[in-house]
């Protein structure tokens, strides 16, 4: 029987399945579709994002697959220079998510299970029963990373509060039988308005329209080759033409987040916690992050040495990260509107961008750099992720007990770094307590 089941095959559920295998914990992941996804979905790799993924050995992987390394991030379409970032990383990554998956699922002990859609979920005192794909599977704990329409969610009735979406739009990947010279040859920052272009591999193109035909058009009304070559016609002009429609999605800017991450033995993470208006190259991210926050916890809850709350700051430190990522969106949306009002706005903000430390503010905040959870000092640099998941003590001698849970390292300063690369002691006397704090009492 594994340790844990993961509902979703994302990245978010792939790299939560990584970091408790690599703490040595048997993972099932059970996906609803027979096949891996080839869709470009998220395109964005922000540099917190880049910093774990090449902590844990997965970025020279991804790293042949790289379209464009964009030395800005961008709120609501106006640029946010990335370049005096403390990261050894000082830029997106343009990449398309599928790449991302198969990189991770490439390091799994044990491969996906597919076709396997969850159906129901039952929970009692010692664990999780999960059925999925006609069969029933048995595990202490379920991280349910299934997505923004969460099977897992709906089944537990989970409390999903927020606001509904207002404005309507449409992404694709598509293949243009004709375009304008110079028009989406390279990757760029997203440009405000409707008509958005971006080159894929392989001929294809990534579209997002949103013109006042999405705004008439029913949520579950078929995307069509005709309405985007009127979407593109409306943004570029006459010699554009829409051959192949790849894959096609209505969606649109509600924002809803669940009230508690935890219900019992399930855990929820990812877009299956939170959903948005993906603007601004934060959705991949923060699932990303929550992956690698709840990993080591949900680990040290099922080896026997968590201490009491520990899995429970999972919740207490992902849930704002999330309310604020909610609160950006939803203020880019509004920046994008298009009437007078939110034009006037969007100029004024762009005023307030071009002073260095209000800029440097929303970087920090974009890129994921300034991300602070209570009780740290901020994120270690440069201290690779241990292969068994322990936490690292750096420039002082372990003390007896914790051999277990951390690994010594030499270093010029003293730091206790926890598994998922944030600061937990940074030199002092307190370091027993900061020790009990996150890895529990010493064998």
């Amino acid at each position: 029987m594994p340790d844990v089941l993961v509902a979703g095959a994302g990245p978010t559920g792939l790299l939560t399945s990584f970091e408790l295998e690599r703490a040595g914990l048997e993972v099932l992941v059970l996906e609803r579709d027979a096949r891996p996804s080839r869709q470009s979905k998220a395109l964005a790799v922000q540099p917190r994002s880049i910093e774990v993924l090449a902590e844990r050995d997965l970025l020279s992987a991804i790293e042949p697959h790289v379209q464009a390394r964009l030395e800005a991030g961008h709120f609501a379409g106006l640029p946010v220079g990335y370049a005096d970032l403390p990261t050894r990383f000082p830029y997106q990554l343009g990449v398309e998510q599928a790449h991302i998956a198969t990189a991770i699922e490439g390091k799994l002990r044990t491969p996906v299970l597919r076709g396997a859609a969850v159906t129901a979920v039952a929970q009692d005192g010692s664990g999780v029963t999960v059925t999925a794909g006609g069969r029933e599977h048995r595990a202490g704990w379920l991280v349910a990373a299934d997505g923004g329409h969460s099977t897992v969610r709906a089944l537990l009735g989970a409390d999903f509060p927020g606001y509904s979406a207002r404005i309507s739009l449409v992404v694709a990947d598509l293949k243009l039988d004709r375009k304008p010279d110079g028009l989406a040859e390279n990757w760029q920052l997203p440009a405000h308005g409707s008509g958005f272009l971006l080159p894929l591999t392989g001929g294809r193109h990534r579209v997002i329209v949103a013109g006042e035909e999405q705004q008439q058009l029913g949520r579950d009304a078929p995307v069509t080759a005709e309405e985007l070559q009127r979407g593109l016609l409306a943004a570029h002009g006459p010699g554009i033409e829409v051959g192949e429609v790849l894959w096609a999605s209505r969606f649109g800017d509600a924002a809803r987040q669940l009230a508690r991450y935890r219900h019992g033995r399930v855990l929820f993470a990812g877009d299956a916690a939170h959903i948005h208006l993906p603007v601004g190259g934060q959705g991949l991210n923060l699932g990303l992050q929550d992956a690698v926050n709840l990993g080591w916890k949900l680990a040290a809850q099922v080896r026997g040495w968590a201490p009491e709350g520990l899995l429970d700051s999972y919740h207490d430190e992902r849930h704002p990260i999330a309310e604020r990522v909610l609160l950006s969106t939803r203020a880019q949306g509004a920046l994008g509107m298009p009437n007078p009002e939110s034009a006037a706005v969007r100029e004024i903000f762009r005023g307030l961008l071009a002073v260095p430390e209000a800029r440097r503010d929303v970087a920090l905040e974009l890129s994921g750099i300034g991300i602070r959870y209570p009780g740290t000092t901020g994120r270690a640099t440069a201290v690779p992720a241990t292969p068994d998941g322990r936490g690292v003590l750096i420039g002082t001698p372990l003390p007896p007990g914790w051999a277990d849970r951390l690994v010594s390292a030499g270093g010029a300063e003293p730091q206790l770094v926890r598994p998922d690369g944030y600061l937990a002691w940074a030199g002092g006397p307190d370091l027993d307590a900061a020790a009990r704090r996150w890895f529990g009492l010493p064998a």
